[in-house]
């Protein structure tokens, strides 16, 4: 089989290095060999296909970008950002399990835990071991999560939880929940180990969105874990927040992915049909819609790639972060609309794939970060004006 050949009109592909591209092609037949013949049929099952986790796990996707240290691939973070890329052109379920278990779960013990929580977790969840899940988001606080109520007590044995998180991705299946909480008015991070008694997950139904992907609420009720399980690092909000910035990072890439398997799908299959006794490739409309889609994915491109390398020279701020996500996600969504249109009625048919890029991408526009807030984020940066309150 070929690899996939997606569209690269400003020759993206030249500013990787020789180790970037290697990544790249090993993920990329990854998807096309074992993600795409099944996850359709996951999506309409309402499942995630756990079968794959051993594969991602033995191609080093786990916190690929931590030190090798502790068992991670130690890649740069523009690898990281070509991996999500290449991941959510198979589905955007697939690429958020990696990136909740990297960026979110591995990132903040990494970034929070002892040495001894680092030592203890990040190998095992490097090798698929432990499946992490991070437990921040609550019923009522979403885009303001500073407002949190999953409370925190300090006991004799350890500490006590007592609260609710929802939407959380990985939760039903996760060894281990970051969970954030307040203790004594002051945002702390925990682990909480699945079976602790106290705690349970419950998998949300009834998604049109993110179908392949294990989404929870978890709840805790008078939930007692060991003092160890505190994160010592986290302080406040910035805690979790850096982590959020590291998974909105791969969501810039992951969504230009998605995008780029629309367009190739849109374009093929322009090529291919046949209507008034040509191909509707021919027609003017169609060339717009391809010539404005073309345009929009290799802005984003160039967008993630340089994103990528502020990352890697330690140099990305928060707030270009949240112009890619913004951008990309957005121009993502309509990259799958366009396509939805151009194959028309096949547009809605799983087959073609397009129809669960574009469910899939409805729910990536409103998670981490909704569009709106990524524009007051960007907003306050620019004028030195809050507009959140």
């Amino acid at each position: 089989m070929p690899r996939f050949q997606p569209i690269d009109y400003f020759q993206v592909d030249d500013l990787f290095t020789d180790e970037e591209i290697l990544v790249r092609n090993t993920v990329r037949d990854f998807v096309t060999e074992r993600v795409l013949p099944v996850i359709g049929e996951h999506f309409e099952q309402h499942t995630f296909p756990a079968e794959l986790v051993p594969e991602l796990a033995s191609l080093g996707l786990f916190g690929c970008f931590l030190p090798e240290e502790y068992g991670c691939a130690g890649t740069s973070k523009t690898a990281y950002g070509v991996i999500c890329r290449e991941l959510e052109r198979g589905d955007s379920g697939l690429r958020s399990f990696v990136s909740v278990q990297g960026s979110l779960a591995m990132f903040a013990i990494y970034t929070s835990g002892s040495e001894e929580q680092k030592k203890a977790w990040l190998p095992r969840m490097a090798r698929g071991e432990a499946i992490g899940c991070f437990g921040l988001t609550e019923p009522d606080y979403g885009s303001d999560p500073g407002g949190l109520v999953t409370r925190a007590e300090k006991t004799s044995a350890g500490y006590l939880l007592n609260g609710a998180k929802m939407w959380i991705t990985n939760g039903s299946t996760a060894h281990i929940a970051i969970v954030w909480a307040k203790l004594d008015g002051v945002i702390r991070g925990f682990l909480v180990e699945k079976g602790t008694p106290g705690y349970r997950a419950i998998e949300q139904r009834g998604k049109f969105s993110l179908r392949a992907s294990d989404t929870s609420e978890l709840i805790f009720e008078n939930c007692e874990i060991p003092e160890r399980n505190l994160l010592p690092e986290s302080r406040g909000l910035v805690s979790p927040l850096k982590c959020l910035s590291s998974a909105r990072y791969g969501i810039a890439w992951g969504a230009v992915g998605a995008a780029m398997d629309c367009f190739d799908r849109a374009l093929a299959y322009s090529k291919e049909r046949v209507q008034f006794g040509k191909p509707i490739a021919s027609f003017q409309l169609v060339q717009e819609k391809l010539a404005h889609m073309a345009t929009e994915i290799t802005k984003a491109q160039l967008l993630a790639h340089r994103l990528g390398r502020l990352q890697d020279e330690g140099k990305a701020r928060f707030t270009q972060i949240s112009m890619a996500k913004r951008n990309n996600v957005f121009m993502a969504l309509e990259c799958a609309r366009l396509a939805r249109d151009i194959l028309a009625a096949n547009g809605i048919m799983s087959e073609y794939h397009v129809i669960r890029h574009m469910l899939n991408l409805e729910g990536v526009k409103t998670y981490e970060g909704t569009h709106d807030i990524h524009s007051l984020i960007l907003g306050n940066d620019l004028t030195g004006l809050e507009a959140f309150r």
